[in-house]
């Protein structure tokens, strides 16, 4: 997520660059043609096409940045409960029969928001789960598809166990497995976002609309700008391919991007909470590196 105060030109044009690129050689030609041939421009409602287009943009943009907002929302929810089962750890578990397994439990759910972090960004879960925890303790969970719910699955064990040898009661049971249904909900929500992406139509029609608004938009202003209108009508398309290219970033919030949900820092919080709530030492917060936290 880039966390400077505002964008960055550079990193505009280089999503940019190719069809803006296109779209001036394309004015050149155009802008050529009249000044140099008999064409006579035809006449075109630039302002309402315009209109309507940024409408459908401003639509489309909307609904990506919904999803962005949303899978904030459900990480938001995670570091809440994280927190939630910790403390429930640390307050129900006796202390001397089940020191380790406050620890276990919270170290599992460190590897667990790690390992989600790398399925939801495709990236190998492996070393992060193993950051954690044992071989032996990780080894069950590694060896199933979806591995952040293998680790969940496993706390969930290590709780009934707890019950059955008499260290919690079942109400108590009760409410450490209301929390990790909350866990499983939000990484429910996080994988819908991530494995639905938004329909077709979302995608391919404002783009097809916007490029044939910029092939259009010479055309429309060459009787007016005249010798200028390759400099008119390029700025003109980098706004409107600007907005497109927003809608393009926001769609995913878990794609490994600079525009992506910070997900390293809000496992580290959930690290450092977690740790410091048994006594342990923690690590220091994520930083922005040039701009943008991971």
């Amino acid at each position: 997520m880039i966390v400077t105060a505002s964008p960055r030109l550079r990193s505009i044009l280089l999503d940019v660059w190719r069809p803006l690129a296109g779209l001036f050689v394309w004015d050149c030609i155009v802008t050529a043609t009249y000044l140099y041939s008999p064409f006579v421009a035809p006449s075109l409602p630039l302002t309402l096409f315009g209109s309507a287009l940024a409408l459908f943009l401003g639509f489309r943009d909307n609904s990506a940045y919904e999803r962005w907002w949303e899978g904030r929302g459900l990480w938001g929810l995670m570091i809440n409960a994280s927190r939630s089962l910790s403390r429930a750890a640390r307050n129900m578990l006796p202390e001397d029969p089940a020191r380790d397994l406050k620890r276990t439990i919270v170290l599992r759910q460190i590897a667990y928001v790690n390992a989600l972090r790398c399925q939801l960004r495709r990236l190998p879960a492996d070393a992060e789960v193993l950051r954690f925890l044992s071989r032996g303790e990780a080894e069950p969970a590694l060896a199933r598809t979806n591995i952040a719910n293998g680790i969940l699955d496993g706390t969930s064990r290590r709780i009934d166990d707890a019950r059955r040898a008499g260290l919690i009661d079942t109400i108590q049971q009760a409410h450490f497995e209301g929390l990790l249904v909350d866990i499983a909900n939000a990484q429910g929500g996080m994988e819908r976002i991530k494995n639905t992406p938004l329909p077709n139509q979302y995608r391919f029609f404002p783009t097809f609309f916007t490029r044939l608004f910029c092939i259009l938009l010479p055309i429309g202003l060459v009787e007016t700008l005249g010798i200028a209108t390759p400099v008119g009508s390029t700025i003109a398309g980098l706004m409107f391919l600007a907005i497109l290219q927003i809608g393009d970033d926001l769609v995913d919030p878990f794609a490994n991007t600079v525009h992506d949900v910070p997900l390293n820092a809000m496992c580290r919080t959930i690290e450092i909470d977690l740790l410091e709530a048994i006594g342990d030492q923690a690590p220091g917060p994520v930083q922005p590196v040039k701009g943008i936290l991971w």
